[in-house]
């Protein structure tokens, strides 16, 4: 496990000590600083980098130290997707990890001592995650989050249901809900609404500083700081949605999986699969502009993850419940962006009141 750890100038006499128990266990530690106990440094800013690298992917879960640990927690919870808890017994260090799935450990340099300390991280890192009960209050928390703090953004690995409410994306989901929109305008549409999709999936895309030669004098910029990205539409109709997506990240690297629903059975039947050979690295986001039932989704996600990937996203256009629970179920882990979700399925596994079959109407089939 990667571990991002970090500290102001009173947390960093426990931080040090802490470095290398946690490398103890088995686990990789990247330390953000504070460097020194000697100068008075301010904990936000040492939190901001280690959960900047959490949220990223390039950390799965901190470690963070102030003089009672209260300043870190606060700081750290104000960041979306950062559950962090303050612990000063072993026993709340199990609860946090087994009922709240907490992914930073806060501990107070001044307040507690260095074998319980350790301890108590040893105890946090061993821990599993219940589901049951708990997934279902996590939810809520999290459901609470994205609605007080108005963000419509899912971060990695949550497991969230992210429904985009963004007035121009619903504007054009009611237009390809229309029977009688042509082809080409389907078409356009979906690669559109796709494309708006992605500016608000990106939004948590980590930064670094970079110079740029304008043509008055020299500035500093931001530029992506080399995320590995990779899109894997599931044929035939995930293709429409590619193109919107490559428009805004013309590096990602493209998969593809083709799978068919089986008219009779609604069971998905799997004929093609080729992914980058570095799948690994990347994060993925599967394109499926319908999440009906949810086996063809969740056959495409496992076929990723046997081939190695393990940052895994589902983007739709429209979902049914039905296919949310699937997935979910299937892949507890996976984070499913939507424009819109709807009421059921019907008796032929349609969307209700959906769209019709995406393919055919992207390809004129119908």
């Amino acid at each position: 496990m990667k571990v991002a750890v970090g500290s102001d100038h009173a947390g960093f006499a426990l931080k040090e000590e802490m470095k290398g128990f946690v490398q103890s266990l088995g686990h990789e530690i990247t330390d953000f600083g504070a460097f020194s106990g000697e100068q008075s440094t301010d904990y936000p800013d040492w939190c901001k980098k280690v959960t900047d690298s959490i949220i990223s992917g390039k950390s799965d879960r901190g470690l963070l130290a102030c003089g009672t640990g209260i300043g870190m927690s606060i700081a750290a919870n104000k960041v979306p997707g950062i559950y962090a808890a303050l612990c000063a017994s072993e026993y709340a260090a199990r609860m946090s990890r087994l009922h709240n799935d907490a992914n930073v450990l806060v501990l107070g340099g001044r307040t507690t001592g260095t074998d319980l300390a350790k301890a108590i991280a040893a105890v946090w890192f061993a821990t599993e995650t219940e589901g049951g009960r708990h997934l279902v209050r996590r939810q809520k928390v999290m459901d609470y989050e994205t609605e007080t703090k108005n963000i419509e953004r899912g971060l990695r690995g949550s497991g969230r249901v992210v429904v985009m409410s963004h007035p121009l994306i619903q504007h054009k989901i009611s237009i390809v809900r229309d029977k009688d929109t042509t082809v080409k305008d389907f078409r356009d549409l979906v690669q559109e609404i796709a494309g708006l999709m992605a500016y608000e999936i990106f939004r948590n895309l980590p930064l670094e500083e970079v110079e740029v030669q304008t043509p008055i004098c020299t500035t500093k910029g931001l530029s992506i700081a080399g995320k590995k990205l990779a899109v894997v539409p599931v044929l035939r109709a995930g293709l429409g949605m590619v193109e919107g997506i490559l428009r805004l990240v013309p590096n990602a690297k493209v998969g593809h999986i083709g799978l068919y629903r089986d008219p009779d059975s609604l069971r998905p039947i799997d004929y093609y699969c080729k992914l980058p050979n570095d799948i690994g690295e990347r994060d993925i986001f599967i394109l499926d502009p319908m999440l009906a039932t949810g086996g063809s989704a969740s056959a495409a996600i496992a076929h990723v993850k046997r081939a190695g990937g393990r940052r895994v996203s589902l983007v739709s256009l429209i979902a049914a419940p039905e296919g949310v629970s699937r997935v979910s179920a299937d892949h507890p882990e996976v984070d499913i962006f939507t424009a819109a979700l709807d009421s059921n399925l019907n008796d032929h596994g349609y969307i209700v009141p959906g769209l019709g079959d995406a393919g055919d109407r992207l390809f004129g089939t119908k």
